[in-house]
């Protein structure tokens, strides 16, 4: 074999294995009946908690930004670093007991065999198909971090964040623009405090005035029900508890909720604003954009093959054995 076909041959092995490394038949033969029991325990805690499939996709989210889909954000102070739960973008974050319950079905089983990164992606994709989005075929083989990076989940996407920030910290992570606005889409159910939004209500940046992007007699109904800064106010107005266009649609009327929401359309000149535009014509046009960038967003950085751990508990290592879960605080 010549050199230069000797090259060629080794760059298509990488490029095969980059992308290979996450597959949709990986617990074929270990754990065949795995979408059937996270949807099954997804569908039950979204019976008993309407706001459990947006907590499960923002530890997902959260998961895949700082320092890959590994699991590190279920961590509770692992040996040598802090907690990402400690972390700025994390704080207030709820869903732990919905992730060990799954967690807990899967266990008894397949024990010892889905990884809880690979476990937060599963649970995702039927937050959102249960609650009336798009589904997708999940890709696994992720594995479990033995670290956390605090440092990392200080500087996840804020609500208070103008668009060129928000494009960085996706850029940093391999997506793009219309990822940021296909994903922000998430925010077509569930809730937010009002601490992350009212600063919009008046003196918005030292200006003296409310935010001049917030549809006037939307902010105050949201003056209204914002009864102190721990209040939780629907992110969708329209349908606050179905996966549909709606987000885009708000963006357009000016009743996106955070700050980081409407900058996506009021930004003039800004390439999100067409973005938008496109999002808000036709669901499915939103929906097929979605499941793309779930997928790509889920493939960052993932741990494979012999890296990581599966755990046991997902807010805990495993021993050096491998065998169960400890307490490591």
């Amino acid at each position: 074999m010549g050199s230069f076909t000797f090259f060629l041959f080794f760059v298509c092995i990488l490029f095969v294995t980059s992308y290979a490394q996450l597959t949709e038949n990986f617990y074929e033969q270990t754990c065949p009946r795995l979408p059937n029991i996270v949807r099954r325990e997804v569908k039950k805690a979204i019976e008993t908690d309407i706001r459990a499939g947006a907590k499960l996709i923002r530890f997902h989210f959260h998961d895949c930004f700082v320092q890959g889909c590994d699991g590190s954000v279920l961590l509770e102070d692992p040996p040598g670093f802090e907690s990402e739960l400690n972390g700025l973008g994390n704080l207030g974050i709820q869903g732990l007991e919905i992730v060990d319950a799954i967690k807990a079905a899967v266990e008894r089983e397949c024990p010892g065999v889905v990884s809880c990164a690979d476990i937060l992606a599963q649970a995702s994709k039927d937050s959102v198909d249960v609650q009336g989005g798009p589904s997708w075929r999940v890709l696994y083989g992720r594995r479990d971090s033995r670290t956390a990076n605090k440092t990392g989940a200080d500087e996840l996407p804020s609500p208070f964040e103008d668009l060129p920030p928000l494009q960085k910290k996706f850029r940093d992570v391999g997506l793009n623009s219309t990822d940021l606005v296909a994903l922000s889409g998430a925010h077509t159910f569930g809730r937010s405090r009002c601490l992350f939004f009212s600063g919009r209500f008046s003196n918005f940046s030292g200006s003296g005035q409310p935010d001049p992007t917030l549809d006037p007699t939307y902010r105050q109904e949201l003056e209204r029900a914002c009864t102190g800064p721990e209040t939780r106010v629907n992110f969708d107005p329209t349908t606050p508890d179905t996966f549909d266009k709606n987000y885009y649609t708000n963006l357009l009327a000016n009743k996106g909720l955070l700050q980081s929401d409407q900058v996506l359309f009021s930004t003039q000149g800004a390439e999100t604003v067409e973005i938008v535009r496109r999002m808000a014509s036709r669901q499915e046009t939103f929906f097929r954009q979605f499941r793309l960038s779930m997928i790509k967003m889920g493939n960052i950085k993932p741990l494979t093959g012999n890296q990581g751990e599966i755990r046991r508990n997902c807010r805990r290592v495993n021993d050096l054995g491998g065998e169960t879960g400890h307490d490591v605080m």
